[in-house]
This record gives C-alpha cells, structure tokens and sequence, in this order.
C-alpha cells in the first residue's frame, strides 16, 4: 500500500472557504435552530473540509449493500491519500457560488446541491478506478444515479471549477473528458454513438458552457469557451469561442464573451 500523503491537513484559519462554511452554518444555527443538528453533523463537527465531504455523501450513498461507515472510510482514505480531490471540490464550491444566482453560501453545495454532491462522488469514483478498483468505483456510480440522477462513468476526466446547475438526467461517459471551469445544465449527455469501444465520448475544452438537454455525442471535441445552446445535438468539432445551435447543431456566431461559462449568459441574439 502506498505511504498517506504527509502534506498538512487545512485547518479553518488558513482555509478561507472551509472558514467560510463554517461561519455560514454558526450564523444558520442561530436563524434556524430546528436544524441545528444538521449543521452541527454536517459541517460544525468536523475539522475539514475533506471531512465534511466524506460524511455527508457516505449519508446520502450508504445502503443495504453498503453501509454509511464502509463508504466514509473509503472516501477519507481517498482524500488522505490524493489532496487534488479537496482542491478540486473547493474550486466547484466557488464556482457554484459565483455562477448560480440561487447559491448565496458556500455551505449550500455541501447540503443542499445535488449537482455538487454527484462530482464530488465521481471524483472519489474516479480515484477508486484508478487505483485498480473498478467494482467500488462502480458501486458508488450506481448509488449516485440512484440517488442523484446523474450518470458519470468512473472513468471519465473532468476537470475543476465544474458547476452543474440542477444536474437532473445528466449522463457523461467513459471516455469523456471535461476540462476546468466548465458550466452545464440539467439533462446534458456527453454520450457515443453506438456500441463501439474505446475512445468514443466528447472531449469538452476549458470555460464551456452547455446548456440545457443538450446532447454531444461521438469522439469529437469541444474548443475552449465555446457555448452550446439549450437542446441541441452536437454530432460534430465545435470550433473554440464560437455558439453551436441546433438539431444537428451548426455554428451560429460567436460565444459572446471571453468566458461564457462564467457568465452563464444561454441567449442567441440574432444568431439564427
């Protein structure tokens, strides 16, 4: 077995968005109290971030299969050993703040969002499959579309930064990759196009923007800060920075912006 990694664990004052999480939930003690039990399991009782994070999916995951305290050992054991899953899960935090007007604190992903709760599973998911353990891997993709509605191959790639707003019917494939501050919105498919092997899902660039039930489909790539716009099928190369619309979709005009997924802006003007 390979060694823990000796790196620090983040303490509150030298964490700014664990601090914050935990400001937020003192605050909502007060305001609520009836759910002061919540806050206090959820985030008051635990010194980190990575902690949290293994608690409250083990939660929302754990079954007659497998049970809360087997899933908690596993995901702390994954953060232990690979600190990129606790960067990664802060940067969608922030991301999910900035991006999402219905997200006013930090704390509201880590409770409430199930788009963030999903990635966060993936990615413990993906650190399984890499590790060689492919039937855990598979378990906790399984619990999470039961439980989530959103279907995310172990194997796949996705980057940090990610916000998935309302995240219901999402599907994204084996081979897909998903690169940084990356936005889509529910019923997104990054899917193939038949039964063939290997590499066969979509390769999405950095700072996309996909949009509601939009279907990309096939071994093709996305550029960088292109836009996709709601519904569409995406069957072929979306040129970097540009708007693709339609069904098949086509190149419509540009994305808008320098970054689309952070403006989060969906409307064709005058494009079509």
């Amino acid at each position: 077995m390979p060694e823990l990694s000796k790196n620090p664990r983040p303490v509150p004052e030298l964490d700014p968005v664990w601090s914050r999480i935990r400001q937020e939930a003192s605050a909502a003690v007060e305001m609520e109290p009836l759910m002061g039990g919540v806050f206090h399991s959820s985030i008051l009782h635990h010194r980190t971030l990575e902690q949290a994070l293994a608690f409250r999916l083990s939660q929302k995951l754990a079954s007659a299969e497998m049970s809360e305290q087997i899933l908690r050992e596993i995901m702390d054991e994954a953060h232990a050993r690979d600190p990129g899953l606790g960067t990664a899960a802060r940067a969608d935090i922030v991301a999910t703040f900035e991006r999402d007007p219905a997200c006013e604190r930090f704390m509201k992903p880590l409770l409430y969002f199930k788009g963030f709760q999903a990635v966060q599973a993936y990615r413990i998911a993906h650190w399984l499959c890499l590790q060689g353990r492919s039937d855990f891997a598979s378990l906790i993709q399984m619990r999470v579309s039961e439980v989530f509605g959103v279907d995310i191959h172990p194997g796949a790639r996705i980057g940090q930064g990610i916000m998935i707003d309302h995240a219901h019917s999402i599907v994204i494939g084996e081979t897909a990759v998903v690169g940084d501050n990356v936005s889509m919105l529910h019923s997104v498919t990054l899917g193939g196009t038949g039964k063939q092997d290997g590499d066969r899902h979509p390769k999405i660039g950095n700072g996309v923007l996909i949009g509601a039930g939009a279907k990309v489909l096939g071994n093709i790539r996305v550029g960088d800060c292109a836009r996709i716009a709601a519904g569409s099928v995406v069957l072929e190369e979306v040129p970097s920075r540009s708007t693709v619309a339609g069904v098949p979709a086509r190149v419509v005009g540009e994305a808008g912006c320098s970054q689309p997924s952070l403006t989060m802006d969906h409307l064709l003007r005058g494009e079509i």
